[in-house]
């Protein structure tokens, strides 16, 4: 068939084949989620049509953890080795490496402009590589190492707005680019911990990033959004725009900081300041909140003696603390320089924003409308992997190896498909990556 007929012969009217999403790989793969509170690991798979298959799951409580941070190496590869073998023998399969993601080490987020001379010549991926190249260069510092440098928009000479520049002429290449970064120590800890385990580390992701890659939906993404991730021990912060990423950070506070308050001022255990936050915790007061005397074993004292104390001094600790998070998170983005980007939307994610009351808080400090995110159901089946206030994994960087996300669900679950947002077939080193480590 000529190139004529090509152009005008009517298409065909079988409809053509799911394309697999551009940056996804064959074969298993596995994610790890290592936390405050939980390490959690997901092995999936990408199907011929697209969409994600969950073969395997698995998930301990944090230990050697803090501040997303590694504190004991011991403790730390004995939780990972748990939560990646009970992965393994559900999904019947050994990873050699994982996507881990990156909550550790300070993460800062800066943006750059990068010009690169072409010569009047197509623009090639070279060229791309080249520049981003030299925005790496151009944010390094020193004791620090470059994660991500994502390339937000492009130019040729005078046109801006350009998405995809490969293929144009032009004299000079502009770029750019959001540049996150992390100490080098934390990184190494972070590594020597999976490695302790027998894994090497494939990808690197910013929490923050998956975390908004598994909640926003596109319409926040390109409109404007702002993504916030109340973990165990940090709260990350995602700055959407224009379908790009424009700024990331991640705060030293979440839901453990609210525990140990509990479990200091009322002299209990940090196990029951745990079970009085998730049964009784809220963030807004109501006028029942007197009357309602609840249980609390004081520590050292016998098992009988039990004080009771109203429902109102567990919300007047609870509140302060999430109040001050809030006002960090509202200061944090005043300061980046884009309040106005983001538009009014804020979605809230993670295990502190299950409290009664937080969206509403939010809502009130922040002055956004806010909604809590939650990640996409499967096509089959029903329930996420632990059940209840996400006690199961998450599979936020599934994104970025399997060009999806998906809520954990039991094994063999058909998840949608969603190609990522950061293309590394388009942009092949817009993040660290470890080569040669694949699963077998």
């Amino acid at each position: 068939m000529n190139d004529l007929s090509r152009r005008f012969l009517p298409p065909s009217a079988e409809p053509p084949a799911p394309a697999r999403p551009r940056g996804a790989r064959s074969g298993p793969f596995g994610v790890l989620d290592i936390g405050s509170t939980k390490i959690a690991c997901l092995i999936g798979r990408m199907e011929s049509d697209g969409a994600l298959r969950v073969l395997g799951y698995g998930w301990r409580k944090s230990q050697g953890v803090r501040a997303g941070g590694i504190t004991d190496l011991e403790e730390a590869e004995r939780a990972i080795r748990g939560a990646v073998a009970d992965a393994e023998n559900m999904a019947d399969t050994q990873l050699r490496s994982v996507t881990a993601n990156l909550s550790c080490g300070q993460p800062e987020s800066r943006l750059f402009n990068v010009q690169w001379p072409v010569g009047g010549r197509a623009v090639g991926v070279q060229d791309i590589r080249r520049v981003v190249q030299e925005g790496r260069a151009r944010a390094y510092v020193e004791g620090r190492e470059t994660i991500h440098a994502l390339p937000l928009a492009f130019a040729v000479d005078d046109t801006t707005g350009v998405a995809d520049p490969r293929g144009l002429h032009c004299e000079t290449l502009t770029a750019r680019l959001h540049v996150l970064d992390a100490t080098e120590t934390a990184l190494r800890n972070l590594s020597a911990s999976i490695a302790r385990a027998d894994l090497d580390i494939a990808e690197l992701v910013s929490a923050p990033l998956a975390a908004a890659q598994a909640t926003l939906v596109e319409d926040e993404r390109e409109l404007g959004a702002t993504l916030i991730d109340m973990g165990g021990g940090t709260t990350g912060i995602a700055v959407f725009a224009e379908g790009q990423l424009l700024h990331t950070a991640q705060l030293p506070v979440g839901v453990i900081h609210v525990t140990n308050d509990i479990a200091r001022l009322l002299s209990t255990t940090l196990a029951h300041a745990e079970r009085l936050k998730t049964l009784y915790g809220n963030a807004q007061a109501s006028p029942d909140d007197e009357r309602e005397m609840l249980p609390v074993p004081l520590v050292g004292e016998d098992e009988h003696h039990i004080a009771k104390v109203p429902r109102s001094m567990v919300v007047s600790i609870i509140r302060p603390r999430l109040e001050e998070t809030f006002e960090m998170v509202k200061e944090r983005i005043e300061g980046s320089g884009l309040a106005r980007a983001p538009g009014a939307r804020v979605v809230l994610t993670g295990g502190a924003c299950q409290l009664a009351g937080v969206r509403e808080m939010a809502a009130s400090i922040l002055g956004r409308q806010v909604r809590i995110g939650r990640g996409p159901s499967p096509r089959d089946g029903s329930g996420a992997a632990g059940g209840g206030r996400r006690r199961g994994p998450r599979p936020d960087r599934h994104r970025f190896r399997g060009g999806a996300a998906a809520r954990p669900t039991p094994p063999l679950h058909r998840l949608p498909a969603g190609a990522s947002v950061m293309s590394r077939a388009a942009f092949p080193i817009a993040t660290r990556t470890h080569e040669g480590a694949t699963p077998r």
